[in-house]
Parts: structure tokens; sequence; C-alpha cells
């Protein structure tokens, strides 16, 4: 048998039962038609009181389980020392530093100030804040590189390169010059030529630099010593 005929046989059988449902109902008169709507309008209102009896009984059990999770958890915030207005504050300040971490607000040594308050407070140890405060957001703090801000200097009458890189708040070494004049090229053109208000970056020495710029004073000092006669230390 093809899917034709399959279809064909379905629509027959389809048909044959509506006609035979339409066979039924056609001899009712009046009083048989009002007797079954009676009847299905007392059926739709005892369904609709067992709805309203299924709808109380779930408020009621969501109201005793929702008082069974209240008690355990003031039980369990009574463990810490806290009551639920402390816990809800806590939670708070858990957020709001949390976003401050995460958006990096400034500066991070702060930021890891707050969080070491959070850690030493009890309440940090309930299951809903001790992976969040001593795991999460301290590994957010260690992966938090900060860039220090750009140092500028500007530039006074008498000043030289030399003299720049010796004061204490530059490199506290005249012997770091250099650094100097290859982090302001686009301004510097002759080292020994600088003026007035020139704005110049102060990058960092990397430990390299640091080292290498430490042993050329040293060797310096060490020169001017030995030249030193000791009528002119006198």
């Amino acid at each position: 048998m093809n899917m034709n005929k399959l279809i064909l046989v379905g629509f027959i059988l389809i048909l044959s039962s509506s006609l035979n449902a339409f066979a039924q109902y056609e001899d009712w008169d009046e009083e048989k038609w009002m007797s079954e709507m009676n009847n299905l309008r007392a059926r739709k209102e005892s369904l609709l009181k067992e709805k309203t009896a299924q709808n109380a009984s779930i408020a009621d059990l969501k109201k005793t389980t929702q008082q069974s999770v209240d008690d355990c958890s003031n039980e369990l915030y009574a463990l810490v020392g806290a009551t639920k207005s402390d816990v809800d504050a806590f939670r708070r300040k858990v957020s709001e530093l949390d976003s401050k971490i995460k958006s990096k607000q400034p500066a991070k040594n702060d930021r890891q100030a707050d969080l070491d308050v959070l850690k030493k407070n009890t309440i940090s140890a309930l299951p809903e804040f001790f992976d969040k405060v001593h795991n999460q957001m301290q590994t957010a703090l260690n992966n938090w590189i900060e860039v220090a801000p750009e140092k500028i200097y500007v530039v006074i009458r008498g000043d030289c390169l030399w003299n720049i890189a010796k004061k204490k708040t530059i490199y506290d070494n005249a012997f770091a010059w250099p650094k100097l004049y290859q982090s302001n090229k686009d301004q510097i053109k002759n080292p020994d030529l600088i003026y007035p208000k020139q704005n110049f970056k102060i990058t960092e020495l990397n430990q390299d630099e640091v080292a290498k710029y430490q042993k050329m004073r040293d060797t310096w000092r060490r020169i001017q010593k030995r030249t030193v006669t000791p009528s002119s230390s006198q």
C-alpha cells in the first residue's frame, strides 16, 4: 500500500468517526442538551475548586520551604557570629569591591587593603563568599598589572641632561643621562642643547640599566679617589 492510499484510508476513518459522533447527538432533545450543559458546568466548577486548592497547597509548600531555608541560613550565620543584616551588608561590600577590581579602579594597593579587610571578616568563611573572597578576587588582583603614570620633568634654565639625571627624583645617578636622551629623542637633537620649558618623559630604568650606570658611577668615584693627592685632600 503506497502513501496516497494510506492517506485516503486515514481520511475515511476520520470522516466515519465524525459522522458517528454527529449521529450520536442528532437525536438529543432540549432536555438532554440542558442536562449535558449542567454536567459540564458542574465539572468546570469542580476543576476550578481543585485548581484553587492546589494553588493554596503550592503556596503553603513554598512558604514552608522558604521558612526552612531561612532557618538554616540563620543557623549558619550564627556560627560566624553574624545576622542576616550583617551578611547582606557584607554581600554588598563584596559586590562593590569586585566591581572595582574588575574595572581596575586605582590604586591596586588600596584594593588589596580592602580585600584584606573582607578576608579577616568571619563572614567570608560562609560558603557563599569563601571562594569569591579568598580565591577569585585575590587571583584577579594578582593578575592586575598596574601601569605607573608617565612621569614628566619640565626643563628650567641652567639644566643639562647630566644634572637632571642626577636628581634624586629622577635617576639619582648622573651617568644615566643617556636614558633621558633616548626617551626624548623627538625633542632633543643634540644632547648638549636642551631648552627651558621642554617636557621630558622620565622612563624607568630596567635592572640591567641600573647595574650598568651604577658600575659607571662606582668606577668614576674610584678614579676620582686615586687622583686626589694628599695635599689637595687637606
